[in-house]
C-alpha cells in the first residue's frame, strides 16, 4: 500500500509544509543564498525566523507535535511559503480538519435520471467521480476522446496513455492542474481505498506523477477554457464547465457560439449520427 501523503499521513500539515517550504528559495524570502546548502529551498529555521516563530514551535509544527496552530501562525506561514489563497485556505483545513464518522465507501452510481440529461444535451458531456473515473458518457464525448467512456480514469489517461498527451495542447500543464485537483478531492480522505490504489498505480508508472505528488500542490479543477488536438476535426477551442450532481460532477464542454471549433463540434455530432444509422 502506497503512503497517500507521501510521509506518515497522520501527519498531513508536517507533509504540507516539508514540501511548501522546499519550493521557495532564499532569494524569493529576500535572503542570501549562501554555500554549500544541503537543502532545497529553505531551512526550517529560516522559515520560523520569516513567520516570527521560534525554531523549536516550526520544528513541532513539522513533526506532528503541534496540531493547534493558530490562524495568526498558519498566515505568517502561508506569506513565508508563497501560497495563494487556495493553498492558503487548505493550509487552513489541514491544522483544523474536520472530524469524519467511520463510514463504509459506497459505489459511485450515476442515476438514471442524469443519464437522461446526458443523453439529451448536444455536447460533449460525461459525469466522473472523486477520482477522476468516468461513470457515464454521452456519444459525444466519446467521439471528442474515446478515454471519455465509462471504464477509463481520467488521471490515469492523461499520465500514461500516449494518444491522450498527444489529445492534449498543453500536457505539461494539465498534468500539474490534474495532480493538484486530485489532492484536493481526496482531502483528508486518505483512507480511500480507491484513491490509494490510484495513487500507487501512477506512483509506480509516472515519474511525472512522482514528481508532482511530491510537491502537495493543490487546486481547483471546476471549469475554464482549453486546447485540444482531435484527430480528425483538429484543433478545438472548449469551454470547460463542472455541475455537481448527487456526489458526482457533471462535465460538459462546449465552444463559443459560431466559431470554428463550434462548426468542428457540429461536425463531430453529424458523424455520430450517421455511424448510428450505418452511413459510410
Amino acid at each position: 500500500m502506497v503512503d497517500m501523503s507521501g510521509d506518515d499521513h497522520a501527519n498531513l500539515l508536517g507533509a504540507y509544509l516539508r514540501a511548501r517550504r522546499a519550493l521557495v528559495t532564499p532569494e524569493q524570502a529576500g535572503l542570501p543564498a549562501g554555500v554549500n546548502r544541503r537543502v532545497p529551498g529553505l531551512r526550517r529555521e529560516e522559515v520560523a525566523l520569516l513567520a516570527g516563530i521560534s525554531a523549536d514551535y516550526y520544528l513541532r509544527l513539522e513533526r506532528g507535535r503541534d496540531k493547534n496552530p493558530s490562524p495568526q501562525v498558519l498566515a505568517s506561514l502561508g506569506r513565508v511559503l508563497h501560497l495563494d489563497e487556495f493553498e492558503q485556505e487548505y493550509l487552513l483545513s489541514l491544522a483544523a480538519p474536520r472530524p469524519r464518522p467511520k463510514r463504509r465507501a459506497k459505489p459511485e452510481r450515476v442515476l438514471a435520471r442524469l443519464l437522461q440529461l446526458l443523453a439529451s444535451v448536444q455536447v460533449p458531456a460525461f459525469v466522473e467521480g472523486r477520482a477522476f473515473d468516468v461513470l457515464a458518457s454521452n456519444q459525444l464525448a466519446v467521439a471528442l476522446s474515446p478515454r471519455l467512456q465509462p471504464g477509463y480514469n481520467r488521471l490515469r489517461s492523461l499520465l500514461l496513455d500516449p494518444e491522450e498527451q498527444a489529445f492534449q495542447q498543453d500536457w505539461t500543464r494539465s498534468a500539474e492542474g490534474f495532480i493538484a485537483a486530485f489532492r484536493k478531492s481526496i482531502g483528508d480522505d486518505i483512507d480511500n481505498p480507491r484513491f490509494v490504489e490510484l495513487v500507487g498505480e501512477l506512483a509506480l508508472s509516472s515519474e511525472r506523477f512522482r514528481t508532482l505528488w511530491a510537491r502537495h500542490d493543490v487546486r481547483g479543477l471546476d471549469g475554464g477554457t482549453t486546447t485540444v488536438h482531435h484527430p480528425v476535426v483538429g484543433e478545438l477551442h472548449l469551454h470547460r464547465d463542472k455541475l455537481p450532481v448527487d456526489d458526482l460532477l457533471l462535465v460538459l464542454y462546449y465552444a463559443d457560439h459560431c466559431s470554428e471549433s463550434d462548426e468542428k463540434l457540429r461536425l463531430l455530432a453529424s458523424m455520430v449520427q450517421d455511424a448510428a444509422i450505418g452511413v459510410d
